[in-house]
Order: structure tokens, then sequence, then C-alpha cells
């Protein structure tokens, strides 16, 4: 997550009237708090320790050493496929409405600008399109689940 981010987000929560909002991803914690009049927000940012660090000393014992070589082969698998991913914070919907079909399933053809999913954020239903023409090969996401900004939601084979 890079300043602009950040910023962004920061003005996001002191235009929507939250007192308090918090963010992980990864390895950021962000905690943003607003005034009731929304003057100017309290930020904390926490950054936590890289994963590789933490875990770079029990790396030489071999039953951990194993565990990466037989993950290796999967990652290849999904290398050729390219992922779509939320551009934003919010509630992902597979369907328009409750009694509507979904957008896409898996095995559908889909066209660059077909509409995949809404992502709902404040209440705002935005659909999100495709980037790429291919077939759908796996939905990362169950349908009315939280998803977080630059979370994978679809694998595609572009092929």
């Amino acid at each position: 997550m890079d300043l602009k981010e950040i910023q962004n987000l920061i003005k996001f929560v002191s235009n929507s009237g939250v007192a308090e909002v918090k963010l992980e991803t990864g390895d950021i914690k962000i905690t943003i708090r607003t005034t009731l009049e929304g003057n100017s927000p309290d930020i904390t940012y926490v950054q936590q320790a890289p994963m590789q660090q933490a875990i770079a000393a029990p790396a030489a014992v071999a039953p951990v050493a194993a565990a990466p070589v037989a993950a290796a082969p999967a990652a290849d698998d999904n290398s050729k496929y390219v992922t779509i991913k939320s551009p934003m914070i919010g509630t992902f919907y597979r369907k328009p409405s409750p009694d509507k079909p979904v957008f896409v399933e898996v095995g559908s053809t889909i066209q660059k600008g077909d509409v995949l999913c809404v992502v709902e954020a404040m209440k705002l239903f935005n659909e999100i399109e495709a980037e790429i023409t291919g077939k759908i090969v796996k939905i990362l996401v169950d349908d009315m689940s939280p998803v977080e900004f630059d979370q994978p939601l679809f694998l595609v084979d572009p092929s």
C-alpha cells in the first residue's frame, strides 16, 4: 500500500462520517480515527516485520524446506492465468440483484469490458469489468463476502 492509496483512504473515511476504521493488509496495519466534526483525522501506522524475515531462521530445518518445494508446482500452475483483483474495499456480489442470475460461472468465456461482479462500498454498487478476454478458471471469493483492496477475485485463462 503506497502513500497515495493511504491518503485516498483517509479522505474516503473522513468524508464518510465514520468515527474509526481499522485496516490490515499484508504487513501493514492502519487505524484511522476522525473527530465528530471531521476536521483532522488521527492516524496511527504500525508496520510489522515481513514474514520472510520471521521464518528465515527455521527455513534451514529439512522438513520446513520440503514444504515450499511441494507448493511450488501449484504456484506454477496458476502462473499462466491472469488474476483479476478488487479495485476497492467492499462487499463482493456475483449477481446484480438477489433475483437475477450470476454474472459469470467457472468456464464462462468473457470479453474485455464484460461485467464480472459487483463490489458494494458505502451503498454504491461498482461493476467490476474484465480487463482481458479469456475463460474464467476459478472464482476466488464467495458471494456476499467482504473483500480488500487488491484482493484476487478471479483467475482467467487468456488463451
